[in-house]
Formats: C-alpha cells, structure tokens, sequence
C-alpha cells in the first residue's frame, strides 16, 4: 500500500467543511462551557448541525464530514489521520500539495493536501500555540513536541524559501525491547549480550548515527539494562526516552522566551546534572559545547553515561566530537581534546539506515586509548553487507571481528566471564553471580 486515505475531496465538501468548523467555532466562542468535555460538546454541536442542513447528506458522505471536521476542530487536520496511523514514523510537509510520510524505512507522497500555505501557517500556530513557542519572521524556525510526544519542526520565510514546512517524527507508543531488534536482524543476540554487558559494567556508550537511523530507539533499549536503584539524569531537547527505572530524574530543554532571553540549554542542564548526585547521565543528543561538558563528566566519575550524536562511521564520531568540543569556547589544543575523549568514552555503538529502509547496529567500536596525535579505535563487530536481493533487501552478516576489547577485565569485574573464542557463545550464561557488582 504506497498511498494514504486520499483527500481527494470535492470543492462542495470542502467549503460544507469549512462552513461547519465556522460555525462551530463561531458557537464555542459565543457560548464557552467550561469544565465541560469538549470532544462530547463538539460533537454534539457538529451533529446539530448536520441535522440541520437544508439537504440530507449520504451516510458515507456524512462519515467523511464526521471525521473531517472533528480532525479539524479536535486535533491536526489534514494531517490527523496520518498521526493516527501506527505504520507511519515521519509525517512531512514540503508544501500544499507536498505531503509525504515515511513507512517502513521508505518515503511515499501522499494525497493529503492543504489549501494554500496560509493553511499550513495556521497548522503550525494551532501545533506550537498551546505550548507557548513563537514562529514569527524573526524568530522564522521552532521545535516544539505534541502531546503524545512526536517531535515537530517548522520553518517558515523568510528560511524557507519555497513557503513554510513541517517535519514531524512521531513517537512510537510501543517501546521496542532488545528480543525485537534482534528479531529486527538490527543486531544479533551475541552482540545484545555484549552490549548489556557493557551497560551494566558502566562503560560510557555513544550511539552514533545518521538522521532517522534508529539512535533513539536503541538509546532507550541501553537504558533498560541499567540496573534498578541507581539515579539516573536523562537531558533532551523533546523528552523521548521512557526508561522503566524507578530513580529518573528528567530534564528538558526551554527555548528563549519572546526578548531572547532566559533558555535552558541542553549545556546549562549537563552542567546542573552534575550537582545532582546522578549515578548516570543519559544525553538524548549532543550537538555543541555540551559535549566536553560531558566528556567532563565521564571522566571525572560519572562513568557508565550513555548519549547519541550524528555520524556516518564511528571515526566521524571522533571528529564530530572535536568538532563540538571546539565549540565550547574553552581554546583546548586539539591534542588536549582528543586525550579527553579517548579517556572518556569506551565504545561507539554505530546506528545506520539502509538502502533497503532496516535500520541496523553495523559496528562496535572500542576507544582503546591513544597513539601519538590519533585515537586508536579497534572494531569488536562488523556489519559485512553481501549483495542485495532480488526484492532490494540488504543481504550481509553482523559478526564478531576476531578482538578482544582491552576493557575485558571491566567487564569480568561486572560479572561477566567472556570466553577465549571471542564472544562465541552466549554471554547470559557466562555470568558469575558470586562477583558483587560496585
């Protein structure tokens, strides 16, 4: 199925909609009730008012109306019903007549379309009025979260050259579980085991990856394996991670109030973390000065923290890094820089995207330390892709590359007893349980 419910309404039933959400607008104001339910005084009012048309309407026509206007005056439009749709991960607007989803990794054009792009303007102050954020021409760009938690940008002129737009990542209620992905073929049960180990050990993780690969999915699956009665600090700009634990501790982001001023910046918030007597920091993304904040924080106690970042390899990762640690204003030597995330951060799970639309874990990197000017880096698992098959599906092997990591003896001291043929067999059953866990 490559289209979606198709909007292909007559210019009748689309001014008999706009007619109606009027005047029910024009009613509610005249005639507020508060603490009344408004979807049942909504519905209430529509049904009056088809009632009371002068012609009957086609029972099918009458449940087309039904569920536009509701759409309308209850949610998102047009675009309600692609929210409602549990297959759909992105929604995006190019334009009127440039609406396109993403499904199962691919991006389809749908048949939804607005009515000009002051529609879509009014889409984008419905979305972000209730949260109290700002669009205007000089502040032409807002991020802003639903109320079920998909994330939503807009950009609009004088940015957008081509009239405003939207992009909204929808929030997946099902929490996926590490027996899915495997399921997935996103990793192999192997590598699910050594990554647990890795949590539970306190090894610092960055997950990197490039846009819609899955990082926060994977993100959250990590967070699960931290063991219960520790106290953990997530930092987001939109919060997504939904961890099970008992002790969280969540913080997100405020954007600049309307003079420019008084934001919290995912920086501000790793900085106050830190007074905060976390076992874990958890960084939903770094993407600035924050990451030598927290590289700071990895190295000066808060070991086993976990955080995401855009990357296409895991050696991108390291100059992305030295990149945002630039940014911090600090005027480090490079090398100084490079000694720091090579004593911070222990493994680079690598997250990609591919041709085929699976998302998939394609490497594991361990940061051994350095070796004159450069980070060492030594791959644990590889993703090898094979060919494609007739269908396009992405054909390859995850499996180990033959190395040891040289953070074993963490691992052991965690309890975890990993064997000479290299990650071989299941480490489940390599746990000892009579090795206490600090």
């Amino acid at each position: 199925m490559n289209t979606i419910n198709p909007s292909s309404r007559s210019d009748d039933l689309y001014r008999l909609n706009h007619y109606l959400v009027n005047l029910i607008s024009r009613e509610l104001e005249s005639n507020p009730r508060p603490g009344e339910d408004y979807h049942k005084v909504v519905t209430t009012l529509l049904k009056q008012a088809v009632a009371n048309l002068k012609q009957p309407l086609p029972a099918t026509v009458r449940d087309q109306v039904f569920r536009d206007v509701l759409d309308e005056l209850l949610g998102f439009g047009v675009l309600q019903p692609l929210l409602d749709a549990p297959d759909i991960s992105e929604v995006m607007v190019n334009g009127p007549d440039k609406v396109y989803i993403e499904r199962n990794g691919k991006i389809i054009k749908t048949d939804i379309r607005f009515e000009n792009d002051q529609a879509i303007l009014r889409m984008i102050e419905k979305i972000i009025f209730p949260l109290g954020r700002r669009i205007d021409a000089d502040s032409p760009t807002v991020d802003a979260r639903l109320p079920d938690g998909s994330r939503v940008n807009a950009v609009i002129p004088p940015v957008a050259v081509d009239g405003p737009s939207i992009t909204i990542r929808k929030f997946q209620k099902e929490k996926f579980t590490i027996d899915q992905l495997i399921e997935f073929g996103s990793l192999t049960k192997i590598m699910a085991e050594f990554i647990r180990a890795c949590v539970i050990a306190r090894l610092n993780i960055i997950v990197s990856g490039g846009t819609g690969s899955g990082k926060t999915t994977l993100l959250n699956v990590l967070s699960g394996f931290i063991p219960d009665g520790e106290r953990i600090v997530t930092i987001e700009d939109a919060a997504e991670l939904r961890l099970q634990q008992e002790h969280v501790i969540r913080l997100e982001t405020k954007p600049a109030n309307i003079e420019g001023r008084n934001a919290v910046t995912v920086r501000d918030l790793v900085r106050n973390s830190l007074r905060m007597r976390p076992d874990r920091i958890i960084v939903g993304e770094v993407r600035g000065g924050e990451s030598l904040d927290m590289l700071q924080a990895m190295n000066t106690g808060h070991d086993g923290s976990l955080t995401t970042l855009h990357a296409n390899t895991p050696r991108d990762t390291i100059s992305r890094l030295e990149t945002m640690c630039m940014m911090a204003g600090m005027d480090l030597p490079l090398k100084v820089i490079r000694e720091q995330i090579a004593s911070a951060v222990d493994v680079i799970i690598q997250q990609s995207r591919m041709k085929d639309g699976s998302r998939r874990v394609t490497s594991i990197t361990e940061i051994s330390g350095m070796e004159g000017d450069t980070v060492v880096m030594t791959d644990i698992f590889k993703f090898q892709q094979t060919g494609l098959s007739p269908g396009g599906i992405v054909l390859g092997e995850l499996k180990p590359t033959g190395i040891r990591p040289l953070f074993t003896p963490r691992l052991e001291a965690a309890g975890f007893r990993l064997g000479p043929e290299v990650f071989g067999a299941d480490l489940s059953s390599m746990v000892n349980p009579h090795v206490r866990r600090r």
